[in-house]
């Protein structure tokens, strides 16, 4: 709608109507198994990147997100959050695997590989859970995990 049209409604200026346009991350919910993969691997190629600025872009500006012990709100918390477990998870590899996926919920299960700043190699294994808006964006993520001390040489995400 053009500046013209808006100015058109009901008396109103341009100046008086607030224009609020939406961006919609797809593929959208509602998931079937198909659109709920290729969205599990757009969000799995994100956190692959290593790139907090590029996995927040997935999240809504008020996300809530449980990663083990962290609570965090919003997408500068889950940033810095980001920021700091790769910095001390180093060559950080995930793999996501869907478990289930219903209306705007995926049950997600998951393994990361990484190694500490002492080069202790690690793999983790959890849940999780993702609820995301009409819009294909994350509301809400929830995960639960434990982290393995392994050899570099029985690493499977290389």
């Amino acid at each position: 709608m053009s500046k013209h049209d808006l100015s058109m409604l009901s008396n109103h200026t341009y100046n008086d109507i607030c224009v609020m346009i939406i961006e919609q991350r797809f593929p959208l919910p509602p998931w079937d198994m198909e659109n709920a993969a290729q969205k599990l691997q757009i969000i799995e190629d994100e956190w692959n990147t290593l790139d907090p600025e590029k996995v927040i872009t997935g999240y809504l500006p008020d996300a809530e997100v449980r990663y083990g012990t962290e609570f965090l709100t919003g997408r500068e918390e889950i940033k810095q959050f980001l920021n700091n477990k790769w910095q001390q998870q180093v060559s950080f590899k995930l793999k996501l695997d869907r478990w289930g996926a219903l209306k705007g919920r995926m049950a997600v299960r998951f393994e990361c590989e990484w190694h500490n700043t002492a080069g202790q190699w690690y793999r983790s294994y959890g849940v999780q859970v993702f609820q995301f808006d009409d819009n294909g964006y994350v509301q809400m993520n929830f995960a639960s995990f434990n982290d393995e001390p392994i050899a570099e040489s029985a690493r499977k995400l290389a």
